[in-house]
């Protein structure tokens, strides 16, 4: 059972199933009536109520689904702590404060700002780890963000995601923080991948399976995504304890680190210079436009792009077709896997697809 807590004055699901000093959420535990997934579907196509308002029954892990996980993680483990590594030691050399304060975004930041904390705590650096919510067209859960800030200042701040699809987080942290003095023009956001050159500061811009990304509540603290808040306050997410049995999110977190503490030094990383952040964005910008030429796309958020992204979406979303770089490609055999049980066309896209391996359209509803 995921016991509540409170932070800094504020009643919260406390940890999930991390453990204590691992991360603190910045989320109050909600009750909601469950979507269809279709029908959650129509709902946002036609604007009758947004995402964040909404969500659906996540269940466990099909067999294959988790064995693919299993392979993900012996596939790309090693990688994977390599990159936290190599992301700590850059903050090191990048956060000159007596603190850092890694503030991750639910859910796919968890993983990667626990595994962070863990090794700049190794490197001798005072780390804080929070997890809070930020909403696509909606922002950043204020209320969680100036609790941190009273507790450690601004100053100290990066924000953590796993990943960039097209870069929406990134926007949205840019329009919630625009005008506010305390933060730097371009907020840090520190990724595991950004092929679209929207981060402060990733381990590199290459589109891969990160082995975290292939699972959802079980490998995040058994929380759901985060839930809009219809009486303001603190953003709310569901715990699933139903989840409980299947849980992976200590085993994992022990495993990539038990790999990263065995390292001695990493390929060194800085943030993107001007010139490699304007390459990157218009390789990306070029793919997502042709996608959306071809498939007669006007809402940008009904293309996914990347391995991660267009996985998710065919998990939560209602996908109409599934592009990927190389259908023998042993990063996206996941999304094979669940195109195949939703009766979804895969087509083999090649250069088409850009920076990225894989993307997935979502059907029109509206």
């Amino acid at each position: 059972m995921v016991q509540q807590g409170t932070v800094h004055g504020l009643t919260t699901v406390g940890s999930g199933s991390y453990r204590p000093d691992d991360v603190h959420f910045l989320l109050r535990s909600v009750e909601i009536d469950v979507t269809d997934v279709l029908e959650k579907e129509r709902l946002i196509q036609t604007r009758q109520k947004h995402y964040s308002e909404m969500i659906s029954l996540e269940h466990a892990p099909d067999p294959v689904h988790q064995d693919l996980f299993e392979r993900a993680l012996a596939q790309n483990g090693t990688r994977m702590a390599g990159d936290v590594l190599a992301l700590a030691q850059a903050l090191d050399r990048q956060c000159n404060g007596p603190e850092i304060v890694l503030v991750s975004f639910v859910r796919a930041g968890l993983p990667l700002g626990v595994l962070l904390r863990r090794a700049l705590r190794d490197l001798g650096r005072e780390a804080h780890h929070y997890g809070i919510s930020i909403v696509r067209d909606r922002g950043i859960d204020r209320t969680a963000l100036e609790a941190i800030i009273q507790a450690h200042g601004a100053q100290a701040i990066v924000f953590v995601d796993g990943w960039t699809g097209k870069g929406a987080i990134s926007g949205e942290i840019s329009r919630s923080l625009a005008g506010d003095a305390r933060f730097p023009e371009q907020p840090r956001l520190v990724v595991l991948a950004d092929p679209c050159g929207r981060a402060w500061l990733a381990a590199s811009a290459e589109d891969w399976v990160i082995p975290s990304g292939i699972l959802g509540a079980t490998v995040s603290g058994l929380v759901s995504r985060s839930i809009w808040p219809a009486d303001g306050g603190l953003h709310g997410c569901v715990v699933y304890d139903h989840l409980q049995p299947f849980d992976m999110t200590q085993a994992f977190i022990e495993q990539v680190d038990g790999l990263r503490r065995q390292l001695t030094d990493a390929c060194a990383v800085e943030p993107w210079t001007v010139a490699q952040r304007l390459a990157l964005q218009a390789a990306a910008g070029q793919a997502i436009d042709g996608l959306a030429a071809r498939f007669e796309v006007n809402n940008p958020n009904r293309i996914k792009p990347g391995i991660a992204e267009a996985t998710r979406a065919v998990m939560r979303r209602v996908p109409d077709h599934v592009l990927v770089r190389d259908i023998r490609d042993s990063d996206v055999q996941l999304l094979l896997h669940l195109t195949e049980q939703a009766g979804v066309p895969v087509e083999q896209a090649g250069a088409a697809l850009g920076p990225y391996r894989a993307a997935t359209i979502i059907r029109s509803l509206g």
